[in-house]
C-alpha cells in the first residue's frame, strides 16, 4: 500500500531503508487523510474560538483525535503487514496506548499497529500446520485475541509512560532555551514535537504561562508566536501542492484552507510524516519566522487560538501587523524553498509519465503488422483450389477419352481463372 503514495525504492543503504520508513508512514496516514480533513473542519467551525461555536458538537473534536484517528492508523498498518486479520489485532493493540496517555497517539499507533500484526502473522505460520482440520477458525479467532489483547496491555504500561517522559522533557528543553534567549533554536525542538502531535503539550504547557506573565508586563510577547505560526505548514503544504507526489496533489487544496485560514496545524503533520526529511524544512521556516518577529519586535498580546491567520491578526496590538505578517511571509517562504529542495523540485514526478509513454504507444505499432499475414491467406488459398478444380476437370475429360475438347478447354480455364487470382 505504501508504493501507492511513494515511488519504489530500490537499493539497501540507509538512503533506501529512511524511504521505506517514509514510504510505510505514508502508506498508513494518507489513506485516511479524509478522516483528518472531517475532524480539522470540525474543530474549525464548532469549537469556542471557531466560527460556529457549538457546544454539544465541539464535543466531537476529542474522541476523534485521541480514538478514532489512531485507531484508523493502526487498523490501516496492521492490514499492510497482514491483511484484514493484522488490521483487527492492530485496532485492539492501539486501545492500551490511546488510554494510556492524555496526548493523541499518532505516532504510537504507526508503531504498535504494524507490530502487532507482524507478531499475529508469524503465529499464524507457527499454528497452520499444527492445526488439525475443524479447529481452524478457534485456534484463529483465540490466536487473534490473545495477540491482539496481550499488545494493548504492553502498549497501555510501556509506550504510554515512554510519551510522557518525552513530553515532559521537550517542555523543559524549550523553557531552557527561552530563559537563555535562544528563541530560533527552540524550532529545533518545537516543531518536531509538533509533527509528533505535542504541539499543545508544547504551547499550553509551557509557552503560553510564559507569555502570559510576559504580556503582562510589557502589553505583549513573541512567545505566543513560537509554535502558532501558520507559515511554515503553509509553506510545506505549498510545496507538496506543486512538488509532491501526484497521487497527494488533490488533497493539498483543502489542506491548505484548513490550515491557514482554521487554525489546524495538525492536517499538515501527516505530510511530514509521509516525508520524514521535511522535517527540516518546517524547522528552517519555524527559525526564520522567529528571527523576523525579533528583528522587527513583533509581539501579540495573547494566544491566537487556533493559530489562524485571523486569530493571528485578532491579537496582534495595534501597529504590530506589519511584523506579525513578515513573519508570517518569511517563514512560509523558507519553509517553502527548503521542502521544494528537498522534493527536488518534482523532477521525479516529472520522469514517471515520460517513461511510460513508449509502453503504451509500441502495441498500437505491431497491430497492422500482425493483421498483414491474415490479409494474405485467402489470397494464398485462391490458387490451390483453382488447381484442384482444374486437376478434377482434366481427369473427367480424361475419362471420356475426348482429348480434343479438353485441350482446348483447359487453356482457357486456365486463363480464366489466373487473371482472377491476379486481380485478388
Amino acid at each position: 500500500m505504501a508504493d501507492t503514495y511513494t515511488p519504489p525504492v530500490t537499493g539497501t543503504g540507509v538512503k533506501a531503508t529512511i524511504q521505506r520508513i517514509g514510504g510505510h508512514l505514508a502508506g498508513m496516514i494518507m489513506p485516511n487523510i479524509g478522516a483528518f480533513i472531517a475532524w480539522g473542519l470540525i474543530t474549525a467551525l464548532f469549537i469556542p474560538t471557531g466560527w460556529l461555536p457549538n457546544e454539544t458538537l465541539a464535543q466531537m473534536v476529542d474522541p476523534i483525535i485521541k480514538t478514532l484517528l489512531p485507531v484508523l492508523i493502526a487498523y490501516t498498518g496492521g492490514r499492510m503487514v497482514h491483511g484484514q486479520r493484522g488490521a483487527v489485532v492492530g485496532a485492539v493493540a492501539v486501545m492500551g496506548v490511546v488510554v494510556g496517555t492524555d496526548a493523541p497517539m499518532f505516532l504510537g499507533a504507526m508503531i504498535i499497529g504494524p507490530l502487532t500484526a507482524l507478531i499475529l502473522k508469524y503465529v499464524d505460520k507457527f499454528t497452520e500446520a499444527r492445526t488439525k482440520a475443524g479447529f481452524e477458525m478457534l485456534v484463529d479467532n483465540f490466536s487473534a485475541g490473545i495477540v491482539g489483547g496481550a499488545m494493548a496491555v504492553a502498549g497501555m504500561l510501556a509506550i504510554g509512560p515512554v510519551v510522557e517522559t518525552v513530553t515532559t522533557a521537550a517542555g523543559n528543553a524549550v523553557e531552557w532555551l527561552v530563559h537563555n534567549n535562544l528563541l530560533p533554536v527552540a524550532s529545533v525542538l518545537i516543531e518536531p514535537a509538533k509533527v509528533l502531535f505535542l504541539n499543545n503539550a508544547i504551547n499550553h504547557g509551557v509557552l503560553s504561562p510564559l507569555g502570559v506573565a510576559e504580556a503582562a508586563e510589557q502589553g505583549k510577547s513573541i512567545l505566543f508566536m513560537l509554535e502558532s505560526n501558520p507559515g511554515p505548514g503553509l509553506g510545506l503544504l505549498l510545496a507538496y501542492l506543486l512538488f509532491g507526489p501526484r497521487t497527494l496533489r488533490p488533497s493539498t487544496p483543502a489542506a491548505m484552507i484548513i490550515h491557514f485560514f482554521g487554525g489546524i496545524h495538525e492536517i499538515y503533520f501527516p505530510y511530514v510524516l509521509m516525508k520524514p526529511r521535511l522535517i527540516l524544512a518546517v524547522i528552517a521556516g519555524g527559525a526564520a519566522g522567529v528571527f523576523a518577529f525579533i528583528v522587527t519586535g513583533a509581539g501579540l498580546v495573547a494566544t491566537p487560538s487556533p493559530g489562524s491567520i485571523f486569530a493571528y491578526l485578532a491579537v496582534t496590538p495595534r501597529g504590530g501587523w506589519l511584523g506579525s505578517g513578515l513573519g508570517i511571509l518569511v517563514a512560509t517562504g523558507v519553509s517553502f524553498l527548503v521542502a521544494a529542495v528537498l522534493l527536488g523540485f518534482g523532477r521525479g514526478e516529472k520522469a514517471e509519465p515520460e517513461a511510460t509513454e513508449p509502453d503504451t504507444t509500441e502495441p498500437a505499432a505491431t497491430e497492422p503488422a500482425a493483421t498483414e499475414p491474415a490479409a494474405t491467406k485467402p489470397a494464398a488459398t485462391e490458387p490451390a483450389t483453382a488447381q484442384s478444380d482444374t486437376i478434377k476437370s482434366a481427369k473427367s475429360d480424361t475419362a471420356k477419352s475426348d482429348t480434343a475438347e479438353p485441350n482446348t478447354a483447359e487453356p482457357g480455364t486456365a486463363s480464366t481463372t489466373a487473371p482472377v487470382t491476379r486481380e485478388a
